[in-house]
């Protein structure tokens, strides 16, 4: 088979690369590099000269989009903008990135009748505490003038438009929202809190949790992610459906500074910092985000290998290991 991966040198994307590579498929990489890392792909480029294919550029670009989506079998569609921190401060991009970006995919895709998989995000739910949270609950968003929910609905706008190909012209989409995906070579740049709290806890520096601690979630270790991904786009089961992918254990993130603090045995205090000395009065904040897991279990048999403790150690090792 040949993939292509939009998004393939970010965090989730060169991890399903690899996976892919190890199947012994074809795998083609478009990235602007504008999150990715040219890092996390680089083994691949050195060691599968002949499977791996990689081109500098950005979903917006037609002729490079049209070109690789006319040679591959089916598109994993992840490229995106990432992170609270890095929408609020970048919302015309972002949005930019997000609805047009995915139109682009979608209208190259069904000109050549290709499959493809839409990486949508939990986010969609909104300001929602219902839990676990169901793939057709009703979504609730903030006023538009808080720029942090342009994220949702950009995201919302990219599965109506989905749902849209296979309902209108029965164009083959699977799509997926992910719940916070954590690994080894995550970084806490754009915001992701599991990285951030170890690199805290391993510097025996303070580690900063936002507001009172009290919200929570649940976290997806990398390889049950890419795992799940693979046998979406494997299974026609899949085709036309929306489905959760995320852990099974709701963990408030105070609770999770400590366990960090306890397995990297760490002498980091965990300290209370305001959302308002971290974001601008356009950030708001969700107390609950558990999903639903009966759905892609049902789909395709589901069934995560890494609970979070196992997911946080695999973390703390790699991190240790390779001293970063």
């Amino acid at each position: 088979m040949k993939i292509l991966i939009t998004g393939g040198a970010g965090f989730i994307g060169s991890n399903l690369a690899r996976k892919y590579l190890d199947r012994g498929d074809d795998v083609y990489v478009l990235d602007n590099l504008s999150t990715g890392k040219l890092d996390n792909i680089q083994y691949f480029l050195e060691k599968y000269k002949k499977q791996f294919f990689f081109q500098n550029g950005t979903i917006l670009e037609d002729d490079i989009l049209m070109e690789m989506t006319g040679i591959v079998d089916y598109v994993i569609h992840l490229a995106a903008a990432v992170g609270v921190k890095y929408i609020i401060d970048n919302p015309l991009e972002s949005m930019e990135t997000n609805i047009v970006g995915t139109e682009n995919v979608l209208k190259w895709a069904r000109k050549f009748k290709k499959k493809v998989f839409i990486a949508s995000s939990s986010e969609v739910y909104g300001d929602q505490e219902k839990a676990p949270l169901e793939e057709e609950d009703s979504v609730v968003y903030g006023p538009s003038v808080k720029l942090r929910w342009s994220y949702a609905a950009s995201k919302l706008v990219d599965e109506f438009l989905a749902l849209a190909y296979y309902r209108t012209l029965g164009f083959p989409v699977v799509i997926c929202r992910f719940f916070n995906i954590i690994g080894p070579n995550q970084t806490g740049e754009y915001g992701m809190v599991v990285p951030r709290f170890i690199e805290c806890a391993l510097k025996e520096r303070n580690i900063p949790v936002y507001g009172d601690g009290n919200q929570s979630r649940t976290f997806t270790y990398i390889e049950d992610a890419v795992d799940a991904i693979m046998k979406m786009m494997d299974s026609n089961n899949c085709v036309g459906q929306i489905m959760n992918i995320g852990g099974e254990e709701e963990i408030k993130i105070i609770d999770l500074a400590q366990r960090i603090v306890d397995l990297t045995g760490s002498k980091s205090k965990i300290e209370l910092i305001p959302y308002k000395k971290v974001y601008n009065s356009d950030f708001d904040d969700m107390k609950r985000r558990v999903p639903s897991l009966k759905k892609i279990k049902e789909l395709i048999k589901y069934s995560p290998k890494y609970d979070l403790n196992r997911a946080l150690k695999e973390i703390i090792e790699h991190r240790v290991k390779h001293n970063n």
